[in-house]
């Protein structure tokens, strides 16, 4: 069965959506066109060049995300070192250990940029801060001048979870201006973008796969200019999709529990990874439990009717008939 799927970022909290991603492979669904933002992004690419949602535990269950923060020598001056690196970089920590990870498990799969994807379509969101433009990658490349065959998927990783402020930026060349575009996470303009494969009379189901906060609304307490930072990128990311769901979404989305884990707890524990994995498969069971496509296109306002052609079969003196309907 052919589904095509959407994948909320959420930092290390990506385990929940793994473990969610499992039980709709067991269902027998197999991805057609993927896509998502920051860590999202990074769960589309590696199901795109052929990874199995297994495969994608085992991987993010025994990798060491705190090398993307590695502590150097001037982050343990006080105040100064972080700010120094701030000033200059545009980030607390680089973001090239993150393109060099996934650019490694794609090469295990002879994946390097978007023309590898032979038979899947992906697509990275990110957020061009100096245009104020949604990307949707590859597809907006050419308005930058960039060929798209040539252009490296962990590349597009990389600035989909470009955190602003936490991890560097990338600059993306802008060749009709001659001008650099800074270039940061996506989910500071969709961190849910369900609506990406949306068609008029779909022939297979978007599954979307988010998080769902019981705290979400809560005040955030500010304190200082780094905590009153924190608070401006979480409401950014709860201000656009991801604070409302449709109903018309709700009947598409799995929504897996992830309470207590932040974006960035790299040194999150085993017992927690687990925790957040086995969080997606219930959220999972539950969903599919009672999910039908006859009940997803009703809220597509779509009617699901089958039209099929044969070819005419004249009786004598009788008209052939081409074509007729199977409701349901």
């Amino acid at each position: 069965m052919l589904a095509d799927a959407v994948f909320e970022g959420g930092g290390i909290k990506a385990f929940g959506l793994v473990g969610a991603l499992q039980v709709a492979e067991e269902k027998g669904y197999r991805w057609k066109r993927v896509a998502g933002t920051s860590a999202g992004s990074i769960i589309a690419s590696l199901l795109a060049a052929g990874y199995r949602s297994e495969e994608l535990y085992r991987l993010l269950f025994n990798h060491n995300f705190s090398t993307f923060i590695p502590e150097l020598w001037y982050h343990r001056i006080p105040y100064l070192g972080h700010g120094v690196r701030l000033w200059v970089k545009k980030g607390l920590y680089p973001s090239l250990p993150l393109e060099r990870w996934v650019g490694e498990l794609l090469a295990k799969k002879n994946v390097y940029t978007f023309a590898d994807l032979k038979e899947k379509e992906c697509c990275i969101i990110a957020s061009d801060i100096s245009r104020g433009t949604l990307l949707v990658l590859p597809r907006d490349l050419k308005e930058y001048g960039i060929s798209a065959d040539r252009f490296p998927i962990a590349r597009a990783v990389r600035m989909s979870c470009a955190i602003p402020l936490f991890f560097d930026p990338v600059k993306l060349h802008h060749r009709p201006t001659k001008k650099s575009s800074v270039v940061v996470d996506g989910g500071v303009l969709s961190n849910f973008p369900v609506w990406l494969f949306d068609q008029e009379h779909p022939r297979w189901p978007t599954f979307g796969f988010r998080f769902l906060s019981e705290t979400a609304g809560e005040p955030r307490e500010i304190h200082g200019p780094i905590s009153l930072l924190r608070a401006m990128f979480y409401t950014m990311l709860d201000a656009h999709d991801n604070r409302h769901i449709k109903e018309q979404d709700k009947v598409r989305t799995i929504q897996v529990p992830a309470d207590g884990v932040k974006l960035t707890d790299f040194d999150l524990s085993p017992e927690k990874r687990r925790a957040l994995y086995e969080a997606g498969v219930k959220a999972a069971r539950s969903f599919f439990s009672r999910w039908t496509f006859r009940e997803y296109l009703a809220y597509r306002g779509v009617e699901s009717t089958v039209t099929c052609r044969l070819k005419p079969y004249r009786l004598k003196g009788g008209e052939p008939n081409r074509e007729f309907k199977i409701n349901g």
